[in-house]
């Protein structure tokens, strides 16, 4: 091994600790030319990806097949920023920089357009479709009523909105911003009820189904999970111990069904499951490349847990990673 190969050897371990990283088991290609977004619903049976060249669409996962495409505007293709399911996975928004659309997945038909307040950076959509959390550029992130209009409640960053979540439960919203917080507020009251620092602009956050754990990252900083009665930090996933793992940056994460467990993706494509009890990293992958010799790269959008052992991350180089 030439000695510059083996520097970054070390280094490469270094960072990714002590799991082996494993490939793909298969992969499917959504989108030719990469996106700006994407999502998968709980139960991973659809995927949304708002693809570059083409616009949004839906996915079903299992077969594999676009059902529908979405856009905004009739004859034309839509730049997508952000979009979210219902936890039911009977709804699904899509967010322009300016503008949301709600949606049926089953029949594929709009349910409502409206203008946003400011520019979404993010968006989060309740049980069935009722409500979408939406973090914007404004330094606020907003409880929109989404059937019918109006905002219901506003919580407030001083900086703008990069990360929301809501609970299954429809009871608590979790916000991160660039203020280097992630904040947890009552939805019902509008009260904040906890806030979590980190060293860097909060770009990723995500709530457990059960409601109890919190996960939040910061920007090259610092993953934790934490518990939402206390604030309590229960895990570290990552931090300022070596180098590799300061420079980290989380782009998507996603809770198990049965709260046990975290899956989460990076901007450089590496996908993580872990044990939220002890913290520990089950298993790792790397996502698909599409040219492996010139990457093109594979940041992270979109989590899933789905039967038989197999998870699913969708990645921005438009490839949809089966992963066992």
């Amino acid at each position: 091994m030439r000695p510059g190969a083996a520097a970054l050897a070390a280094f490469l371990s270094l960072g990714l600790g002590g799991c082996g990283v494993d490939s793909p088991d298969a992969q499917v290609e959504f989108a030719v030319q990469g996106a700006y977004s994407g999502t998968i619903s709980p139960q991973s049976r659809y995927a949304f990806i708002g693809s570059i060249q083409h616009g949004g669409s839906l996915w079903d996962v299992q077969q594999r097949e676009r059902l529908y495409n979405w856009n905004h505007q009739e004859g034309a293709y839509s730049n997508l920023v952000a979009a979210d399911f219902s936890p039911d996975g009977d709804y699904a928004v899509t967010a322009g920089q300016r503008d949301l659309v709600l949606w049926e997945v089953s029949s594929g038909l709009a349910q409502g357009f409206w203008n946003a307040p400011g520019g979404i950076q993010d968006v989060a959509l309740a049980a069935d479709g009722s409500f979408a959390l939406l973090g914007l550029d404004d330094h606020t992130a907003v409880y929109f009523d989404i059937k019918n209009g109006g905002v219901r409640q506003t919580f407030f960053h001083e900086g703008p909105v990069r990360a929301v979540d809501l609970s299954d439960d429809g009871q608590l919203a979790l916000t991160g911003g660039d203020d280097n917080l992630a904040r947890l507020w009552d939805l019902s009251r509008g009260a904040e009820l906890l806030s979590v620092g980190h060293g860097n602009g909060v770009n990723t956050v995500a709530l457990a189904p059960n409601g109890r754990y919190a996960f939040s990252a910061g920007q090259l900083d610092k993953a934790v999970i934490w518990d939402t009665s206390s604030g309590e930090i229960l895990q570290t996933l990552s931090g300022p111990a070596t180098f590799a793992s300061q420079r980290l940056t989380y782009t998507a994460a996603r809770f198990s069904p049965a709260s046990d467990r975290l899956l989460t993706g990076s901007s450089a494509g590496l996908i993580q499951l872990w044990d939220i009890r002890s913290g520990e990293e089950l298993r790792r992958w790397k996502a698909h490349l599409r040219d492996p010799f010139r990457p093109t790269g594979a940041t992270i959008y979109g989590l899933g847990f789905g039967d038989n052992g197999r998870f699913y991350a969708l990645a921005s180089n438009g490839y949809l990673n089966i992963l066992r």
